[in-house]
């Protein structure tokens, strides 16, 4: 990397580039000589590099602005060109709708207005502009209420713009920026309030409308301007490094913004309705997220002491570094511990994390990706960040009866694979209390399947090693055991079904051809035993030859898939096949799900024979105590959407193809015309004049590319018809999932249960004995981060569980009903019609069709 990029790239660091100096005026004058010697001859580059720089590296954007400053003492055409580019890039990311590119570009436009690059009437004009399409969008004659989110997003751009410029906006356009205040305070006034039940982090959050009355983000970050406002706009964690050169500045010549155009928003539907304005609303709503949902973890006293703007600045810094630097897991986690602020923010930092992690619908990356982040956030500050994080994980494990199911999956998974990196330590005596409770009680369920995640990741004796320090933990550990396999030789028995399982053993060990195989059930097995014993015999048979690794297993599926399809080709048959697999992996979920998912990816089960056995009398008495049968449905409810999107993905790229090969032929058949027009007369008879070596050349490119043309369409119409049938398949599951949900909760509902309080606080059948005088609230002290009300004796503490097994089953069931409804919102949108008409009916429970509103994000009194 030349020198000049380096020192772009690292202004503001403590890099070799810099040596000892941290002083950012140090920087950008070390910077800014180098940048100076290489304009004349890498003007373009520069350019490309430095706005690259500000949209990556968001958080140095003060330090780019000053730059840019001044480099228009020197240069004004370069700086010229680039609010030009700046503009282009501007405008591209409005039309494609790049809200991130949006907001990054306005962040720069207010810095080289205060840089004295921007005229400040051309920032105001771009306020303006976001103004009036906001305040059009949200009214009812003149546009589309449905489209409120990005109106907010318009909105949240131009006030999130104004820590970063909103002294020098007061100082130099006073009455403008005043006027643009005023239209932000009326927007707010005839905007919706905004409360998403649907994506709380805590489901008694959504009690009553608690929540409703709160701020949401928009009204909550005007609230955090205003007080900026009165505080005459200084803001702490925003770098002023203009004001080091102010008087260079001041010199330059300030150039105009071009105008910007808001692009043009759906109309509301023709024939509104619930479902049509329902599928407007979710489709904006995904075209124009909320960025971030705070999610309060640690007391008001152990986050820093921070001004309200700048919580608000800080997360700005931190998400901007996770959604630049994700996939650089290391550099991520060096720019976050070092921003450029005076303060310490390592409570924030934890929080801003786990919020994203546990973001609904979705997060905006890989859980994963937060895995890696936090691991080596607490490497590199191993004296404050473990402590922190593991505060959290008390705290939130303090709530874990109220967090959405969701989020409680993904907390488990996070919280397994991460301690799976720091040898499995963790305090488990603290939690040892969990066996006094239920076997229903959510913080137990919550240890024991953390337990069983770490023995996946590691294997069963390390990890009871790890609880030694709170040994009756080991009774929730998975059970120790490989495959339950009926017809072992170590049975002592020689019944009919060990001889036939022997034979087909043998078989295999023969290499026996698949057709034989067949045959042999034909003619042999099926006739004489039926299909029970066929069934048995071939699944045990089958999976204890592939139990020895998923390597194995994969090869005997690929290889004897055939057989599996032979002996059960229907949808009940697979239902015993599912439960034959299920009992002979019953000691190890994770080859049972692993099993389960690779035999519906290679079609020998169909996913509505999971949903069925999922669904069965055996799975349901586990819903509230086990993620077992959930896993196994989620991966068959995700491979059906992984499939469908996989087929859309084709689908565009054979038609981009398409056009591509149509514009192809038509070219080569224009110049195949061309050559066979030119005749020249020989002896008085016209004969071809061009080459006929060429012309012949041009026949077979002309007949390669129609040919090429003709193949794309049939493959995209062969894609098509695929998804077409996808698409049924899909109406058909989700129908059978919800009608399942429905008639299970039927059955176990209490009479006239309304919402999840009343059921929380039904008379119970087992009553815990609570201490009424001990905190329930998770307090740290300020050494340890060990909560004050636990015991590390491993004694029972206060709080214990009092909620019945059966209002805890339904309370886990809603909570799946709202998380599969959320987390496939797009793809159950399509048939909402069919299931309002066959399973959202008013005979189905109020509290069941409650749960598939807030996950799809309809108004409640749909329901």
């Amino acid at each position: 990397m030349s020198s000049w990029r380096s020192l772009l790239l690292r202004i503001g660091d403590k890099s070799p580039e810099y040596g000892v100096s941290s002083d950012y005026k140090d920087h950008i004058d070390t910077c800014f000589g180098a940048l100076r010697r290489e304009l004349d001859l890498s003007q373009s580059e520069i350019m490309e590099f430095l706005l690259m720089c500000a949209e990556q590296l968001p958080h140095k954007i003060p330090l780019y602005g000053t730059l840019i400053g001044l480099i228009n003492l020197e240069n004004e055409d370069f700086v010229k060109q680039l609010v030009v580019k700046t503009q282009s890039k501007f405008q591209d990311a409005l039309d494609s709708g790049n809200c991130n590119g949006v907001r990054i570009l306005m962040r720069l436009l207010t810095v080289m207005m205060s840089s004295k690059v921007l005229q400040p009437s051309s920032l105001v004009a771009v306020f303006e502009t976001f103004l009036s399409s906001a305040a059009t969008t949200v009214d009812d004659e003149k546009g589309n209420p449905l489209w409120q989110s990005c109106a907010d997003f318009y909105i949240t751009c131009i006030l999130s713009c104004l820590p970063w410029g909103g002294a020098e906006l007061i100082e130099q356009v006073p009455e403008d920026i005043e006027r643009v205040m005023v239209g932000v305070e009326a927007y707010l006034s005839i905007r919706k309030h905004t409360f998403d039940i649907g994506l709380s982090f805590f489901e008694n959050d959504d009690e009553n409308g608690k929540g409703l009355g709160d701020k949401d983000f928009l009204e909550d970050l005007w609230d955090r301007i205003q007080v900026l406002s009165s505080h005459g706009w200084k803001v702490d964690s925003v770098p002023r490094s203009h004001l080091s050169f102010e008087a260079q500045l001041v010199a330059g010549k300030s150039h105009e913004f071009g105008p910007i155009c808001c692009p043009r928003l759906p109309s509301p539907p023709s024939v509104p309705s619930g479902v049509s304005i329902g599928k407007q609303k979710h489709e904006a709503e995904l075209k124009y997220p909320q960025r971030i949902h705070r999610l309060n973890i640690f007391p008001p006293g152990k986050i820093e002491d921070l001004q309200p703007i700048d919580r608000f600045v800080m997360e700005e810094y931190l998400l901007d570094v996770l959604l630049f630097l994700n996939g650089c897991r290391k550099e991520c986690a060096s720019f976050m511990v070092g921003l450029p602020v005076s303060f310490r923010y390592e409570y924030l930092m934890a929080e801003t994390i786990f919020s994203q992690l546990l973001m609904l619908p979705q997060p905006p990356f890989k859980p994963v990706y937060y895995t890696l982040v936090i691991i080596d956030l607490c490497k590199a500050l191993p004296g404050a960040f473990p402590a922190v994080v593991a505060g959290a994980v008390r705290t939130l494990f303090e709530r874990i009866a109220d967090l959405d199911m969701e989020c409680r999956t993904r907390l488990i998974l996070w919280f397994s694979h991460h301690l799976s990196n720091f040898q499995f330590i963790w305090p488990w005596e603290e939690w040892a209390y969990v066996l006094d409770l239920p076997r229903w009680a959510p913080q137990r369920v919550f240890v024991q399947e953390v337990l069983e995640r770490e023995v996946r990741l590691s294997y069963w004796d390390k990890v009871k090693q790890s609880i030694e320090n709170a040994p009756g933990l080991e009774e929730l550990l998975p059970p120790k055991g490989g495959p339950n396999f009926s017809f072992g030789a170590e049975d002592g028995k020689e019944s009919n079904e060990h001889v036939l399982s022997g034979q087909l053993n043998n078989m295999v060990k023969g290499k026996a051809p698949v057709r034989e195989i067949i045959s042999w059930i034909d003619e042999s097995v099926f006739p004489s035993n039926g299909l029970e014993v066929t069934l048995r015999v071939v699944v045990q048979t089958f999976l204890n030859i592939g139990s020895k690794s998923f390597t194995h297993l994969m090869t005997v599926l690929e290889r004897y898939g055939q057989v599996f399809a032979k002996v059960c080709p229907d949808q009940d048959k697979q239902v015993m096949l599912i439960a034959e697999v299920s009992a002979f992996w019953k000691s190890n979920t994770q080859m049972t799900a692993i099993a389960i998912d690779r035999m519906m990816g290679y079609r020998l089960v169909s996913n509505l024979a999971i949903v069925r056995w999922v669904f069965s009398a055996e799975n349901i008495e586990q819903f509230h105590t086990s993620d077992r049968p959930w896993e196994i449905l989620r991966n068959a409810v995700s491979k059906t959407h992984n499939r469908i999107s996989d087929l859309r993905k084709e689908i565009l790229s054979l038609k981009k193809n398409f056009s591509s090969a149509e514009e192809t032929a038509k070219e080569a058949k224009a110049e195949l015309d061309a050559a066979e027009s030119k005749l020249t007369l020989v002896d008085g008879e016209p004969v071809l004049g061009d080459n006929p070596t060429r012309l012949n050349r041009l026949k077979l490119h002309a007949e390669k590319t129609k040919n090429e043309v003709v193949s794309l369409q049939k493959s995209s119409e062969a894609k098509e018809a695929l998804l077409a049938q996808a698409m049924e398949e899909n109406e058909a599951l989700f129908l059978l999932l919800y009608k399942s949900f429905s008639n299970v909760l039927i059955e176990r509902l209490p009479e006239g249960a309304r919402t999840l309080h009343e059921l929380k606080s039904a008379q119970v059948d087992v009553v815990m004995a609570v201490d009424p005088e001990e905190p329930s609230s998770m307090e740290l002290d300020n050494e340890s981060q060990r909560p004050q009300n636990s015991q590390t004796n491993g004694e029972k503490k206060g709080g214990a569980y009092n909620v019945g097994e059966k209002e805890q089953w339904c309370i886990i069931t809603l909570g799946y009903v709202k998380a599969f409804s959320r987390q496939y919102a797009a793809e159950i949108w399509p048939h909402v019609e069919k299931l309002d008409a066959e399973v959202l009916t008013e005979d189905a429970p109020l509290l069941f069709r409650s749960s598939v509103y807030s996950g799809l994000r309809r108004p409640i009194h749909d329901a």
